[in-house]
This record gives structure tokens, C-alpha cells and sequence, in this order.
């Protein structure tokens, strides 16, 4: 009873042998029931130790998927198990082989015996010959069904699900990659208006001997699927118009995964929910007008929170939060903020309403600020109104806000200025993620200005900020980003500090202090009314999660053009890819101060 009680725990541990090898070790406890007691040698333990000599790109494989491997720490291992763990070790090396695209490989395994009286363990050594590697020689991709001839939702799908292929002409042959590009196949074409989309067929056709691989695969697209009407659960203390209102999705308008995620995303960052969950029956009887299920777990109304963060620009900072997201009981959204650093100290409240059928989320805003930097002493208060579009794709915001400004440079006479500053502002995102773009382009123009008689002097004032992303390999991608300011007024005093220009630091022109550029007086930099910025980085991520960055951003501040005379900075990074954004850590040289500063930050910088 005792040599099945040992055998069982193994049997049924988490990696199981093969099933002859299971059976011989059951085989051997059920005959040691009956048999006499052992001689002494039989109680000598056999022990032995596994070495694989392999390319790196077999080695790991070989050490998650041989027998021998996982059984070399069994207490009880006897000859005869042994020698089969041995044999079946060289069918398994082909089979782990074959998955990583070698077709032809070979093994041989070396029995290392230890000198005579030494307690060292047998050395098992695997020899593998992988031979020649079977690359892939042709890829068909064919969709059949409606989204054949559904132009352009179907062909359109289509076509991104061929040039997304994953495992390409000439690429290695492996089946874990197989098996993903499938995957990823068939995912882009339920993620267009055709969302029973499924593979009927796929065929790895392998030649050994010419090394090749012809791959196929077959995917029926099914009906084309309509977003239906709305259905809401979970709701106790909101009205169901709260989650119906922040999603723009028409009834009849063709599915798209993206269209329902963006409604996911405006409902778990509204501050409403804890949770939400949304999706669509897949079920082709269902494909005209789908209902949109909507699942919701209510946020607490009510949230105090605060802490000590630490930024390279300001450096050390406390922050308090408090936020009720139900102040009326019809979903007004109450925030206040306290912030206190040894640069800039502000305290704001912000009252925020639901939003509207019409798709507007509208808030009041009242802010005070004090800043000490680069010499420059601002005290600033603003209240006003904003009213923003929720499409963040294509994005209008309208502002109205009343500014009261004092500016205090050292050694410098104070200037006081007070302006009813109206503004609007447009923003297109032709991205591929809007968290963390590798494609495409964001453009954000701000068009606003003080009118005469509200405002201490009359002016205008114009931005313009442009990001565009490009792939230049599967893990390197470039960035270039450029932004330009005009403050169109005879002159900079009487127009409110906040409207000025300064720049340098972690987000604008790295290598220079935090708003150190702007107009030099004695003793403090002041903001300007002209800005230009320029900058070019390469990202090269070595894994998923990890890459470096180079970069050169070039900018400045002034008074006038003339004199708006860039400065360079330039360096190299760590970026770290996050939920929120990336992490950047940048060591940054500024040519034109000759620091060398560190720069850290969380998120896009434009």
C-alpha cells in the first residue's frame, strides 16, 4: 500500500507524464502490494540531472516540454522508468522541434555515469540536431460570405485582416504563432459590422524537405450585424439617461467593436461606475439591429483621497480630492482639488452636469493659482463655463472664462491684468489608440481672445498643436511633435499670465528647466507672446513592455518673432508601456545651458 500511496501524489500533480509512463509507475505500486520485502540495493535512490544542448530557440521549449525534465526530481525513480522516459524523450524533442518550425530534427541522449562512489546524480545529456528550419512560403487568407462583396465595411475588413496577417512569407513556422495569426484573423473580422465571423477552415501544409510551409486559412464572415436599442442593468442610484446619453451609438448604425469600446471607456472614466460591461449577442438571427447589452456596477458617490507625488518639473507635491458624483441626487458631479508644491499652490472646485441628449458635457469652474518660478511670482484666479463634445475623436470644447491676474517679477515693477477670455477649441485624433498611439496623427487648434472693455487690454490668441506617430519596424516607432502660440496684442502687459507663453521642461523641451524659456528680464523669465516648439523621437521597444527612446526637441518663447531664437536639447530614455500611457525617464543634455537634467512623466505629452 505504501508504493501507491507514494505513486499517486505524482499522478496527479499539475505537469502529468504521458500515459505509459503513468501506467507503469501504477503498475509497479498495485505488484508492490504483494511482493516481499525489498533488498537492500533496492533501497538505493536513483538520481539523475538533465542537461540540454540546443539552440536558445529550442532550449526553453525542450526544458517546459520533455518528460525527462519534469520527472528528474522523483524520489522514487527506478531503472526501468527511467529507460522509458529516456526512449519517449526523442519523439517528444521532434514534437517540441516541429512546433518551433524544425521539421527534421534529431536527437541523441548521452548517459553521463558518475565516478565510481560519488554521490553526484547521473547526467542526462539531450543532444539536439535541429536541422533546417521550415519557413513560410505562402499565406491565403480568403473570407467568405457577405463581407466579400460588402464594400467598403466588408472589403475594408477584409483587407486589414490579410495585411494584419501575423506570421508572414518568409517568417519561421511556428505553431504558437500559427495559431495566434489565426486568432487575430478572425478577431478583426468580428470586430467589424460582421461579428459571427469564424474559421471554417485552416491548413498548415509542411513540406520537410523543401522547408516550407503553405498556409491557409478560410473564414466565413455570416450576416452583417446593426446596433439595436440600449438595455441598461445594474442602475440603482443613476437614471438609466446618465449611461444611454453617453454613448452616441444610432440604432441601425453598422457594429464596430471600436464604436463599443469608446462607449465603455466614457462610462468607466465618467467617475459613475466602478465597473461596466458591454456587449452584443453574436447570434446571426440576431444580426439586424442587436441589442446593446450594458452591464454596470455603481461607483461610491462620495470619495476623499489624497497624497505625495514627486515630478522632475516641480518636484515634490501633496494633493487633497474630494469628489461627489451625485451632489444633486440627479447625477451633478461636485470636485474639489487642493495641490501645493515649492513651485505652483492652487485650490479650484468644479461642478460638472450629466451628459446632455444632444451629447455636451457642461461644467462651472473656479480655480485659484499662485506659481514661483524662474523669478516670476503669479497670482491668478478664473471662474467660468465650458462646454465639451464627448467624441473624443473629433472633439469641440466652448469657454468662457473671466481672468484676474497679478504678476510679480523680482526686482520688477507688479502688473496687474484682468480679461473675459471666450475661446474654442478642435481637436482630431486619427490614431490608432487613444491612450497609446504608434499610428497616425493628432491635431488640436485653440482660437480665443479678450474683447475690449471686459478686458484690461484687447487681444487675440491662437495654438496649434500637431503629434504624428509612425511605424519604422514591428518594435520602433517614430514620434514628431511641433506646437506654435501667437498672442496677437500690441503688447504682452495687461493680458493675464495664464495666456502667456513659457515652456521647457519634462513635456516641451527637454534638457532646461521647468518654464525657464520665455522672455529674460533681470532676475525672472516672463511669459512671451509668441512660442515654437519642435521635436523628433525613436522609440525601439526591446520587449512588450520595455524599450529605450533618442530624442532632440528644439523650442523657445518670446516677445516678437524675430527674436523667438530655438534652443536644442537633446537625449536618450527609458519608456515603459502603462495602462495609462507610457512611463517616460529621460536624461536630457540643453545645449544651450550645458545641464544635463533628468525628466519624468506619465501619459501623452500632447
Amino acid at each position: 500500500m505504501n508504493a501507491l500511496a507514494q505513486a499517486l501524489p505524482v499522478l496527479s500533480g499539475p505537469q502529468r507524464p504521458t500515459p505509459i509512463v503513468r501506467l507503469l509507475v501504477l503498475l509497479a505500486a498495485i505488484l508492490g502490494l504483494a511482493a516481499p520485502a525489498p533488498v537492500a540495493a533496492a533501497d538505493v535512490k536513483l538520481a539523475y540531472r538533465v542537461v540540454i544542448d540546443a539552440p536558445s530557440a529550442l532550449k526553453q521549449p525542450l526544458e517546459q516540454g520533455l518528460d525527462l525534465v519534469r520527472w528528474q526530481d522523483y524520489e522514487d525513480m527506478t531503472d526501468d522508468l527511467l529507460d522509458r522516459l529516456i526512449q519517449e524523450a526523442i519523439e517528444q524533442v521532434k514534437g517540441v522541434a516541429a512546433a518551433q518550425g524544425f521539421f527534421s530534427a534529431s536527437a541523441d541522449i548521452a548517459v553521463q555515469r558518475p565516478a565510481a562512489g560519488s554521490a553526484e546524480p547521473l547526467t542526462l545529456r539531450v543532444v539536439v540536431d535541429p536541422g533546417p528550419v521550415t519557413r513560410v512560403t505562402s499565406v491565403t487568407v480568403e473570407v467568405v460570405g457577405p463581407a466579400a462583396t460588402d464594400s467598403p465595411a466588408g472589403t475594408d475588413a477584409i483587407t486589414l485582416a490579410r495585411t494584419g496577417w501575423r506570421l508572414r512569407v518568409g517568417e519561421v513556422f511556428r505553431q504558437e504563432a500559427w495559431m495566434e495569426a489565426k486568432t487575430v484573423a478572425a478577431a478583426t473580422l468580428t470586430a467589424s459590422p460582421y461579428a459571427a465571423a469564424r474559421i471554417t477552415h485552416s491548413e498548415a501544409r509542411i513540406d520537410p524537405d523543401e522547408q516550407s510551409a503553405e498556409l491557409t486559412v478560410v473564414i466565413e464572415s455570416g450576416p452583417r450585424f446593426t446596433f439595436g436599442r440600449i438595455e441598461v442593468a445594474g442602475l440603482k442610484r443613476h437614471s438609466e439617461s446618465v449611461v444611454r446619453n453617453f454613448s452616441d451609438i444610432a440604432v441601425g448604425e453598422p457594429y464596430s467593436q471600436q464604436r463599443l469600446e469608446q462607449t465603455i471607456r466614457r462610462l468607466n472614466t465618467s467617475g459613475y461606475f466602478a465597473s461596466v460591461h458591454a456587449w452584443i449577442d453574436p447570434d446571426p438571427e440576431q444580426a439586424d439591429e442587436a441589442t446593446l447589452q450594458v452591464r454596470v456596477i455603481e461607483a461610491r458617490p462620495k470619495s476623499l483621497s489624497g497624497g505625495i507625488g514627486y515630478s522632475t518639473d516641480t518636484r515634490i507635491r501633496a494633493s487633497l480630492r474630494y469628489n461627489d458624483v451625485d451632489f444633486d441626487d440627479e447625477g451633478l458631479q461636485f470636485l474639489t482639488e487642493a495641490r501645493v508644491d515649492p513651485k505652483i499652490q492652487e485650490a479650484s472646485v468644479r461642478f460638472t452636469r450629466p451628459p446632455t441628449a444632444a451629447g455636451y458635457l457642461d461644467a462651472i469652474e473656479a480655480k485659484i493659482e499662485r506659481t514661483n518660478i524662474e523669478g516670476l511670482v503669479t497670482k491668478t484666479a478664473y471662474a467660468g463655463v465650458a462646454r465639451r463634445t464627448l467624441d473624443e475623436r473629433n472633439m469641440r470644447v466652448y469657454r468662457a472664462y473671466y481672468y484676474y491676474d497679478t504678476e510679480e517679477p523680482d526686482t520688477s515693477p507688479s502688473i496687474h491684468s484682468r480679461a473675459l477670455y471666450l475661446e474654442y477649441e478642435h481637436t482630431w485624433r486619427r490614431v490608432d489608440d487613444l491612450i497609446a498611439p504608434t499610428r497616425g496623427f493628432v491635431l488640436a487648434t485653440r482660437w480665443g481672445g479678450g474683447p475690449p472693455g471686459v478686458s484690461t487690454e484687447p487681444f487675440g490668441r491662437i495654438v496649434a498643436q500637431y503629434a504624428y506617430w509612425l511605424p519604422l519596424g514591428p518594435s520602433t516607432f517614430l514620434k514628431l511633435r511641433a506646437e506654435g502660440g501667437a498672442v496677437i496684442a500690441a503688447s504682452r502687459e495687461g493680458v493675464p499670465s495664464p495666456l502667456l507663453f513659457r515652456t521647457g521642461g519634462d513635456t516641451t523641451v527637454r534638457g532646461y528647466k521647468f518654464e525657464s524659456l520665455g522672455v529674460k528680464i533681470p532676475n525672472a523669465t516672463i511669459g512671451g507672446r509668441y512660442l515654437a516648439i519642435a521635436s523628433a523621437e525613436v522609440d525601439h521597444y526591446l520587449t512588450p513592455q520595455w524599450g529605450l527612446a533618442a530624442f532632440v526637441d528644439a523650442g523657445n518663447a518670446g516677445d516678437n518673432l524675430s527674436q523667438l531664437r530655438p534652443v536644442v536639447g537633446y537625449g536618450v530614455g527609458l519608456r515603459v508601456r502603462s495602462p495609462i500611457g507610457p512611463l517616460r525617464v529621460d536624461l536630457a543634455y540643453g545645449q544651450e545651458t550645458r545641464d544635463v537634467r533628468l525628466h519624468m512623466s506619465v501619459g501623452l505629452s500632447f
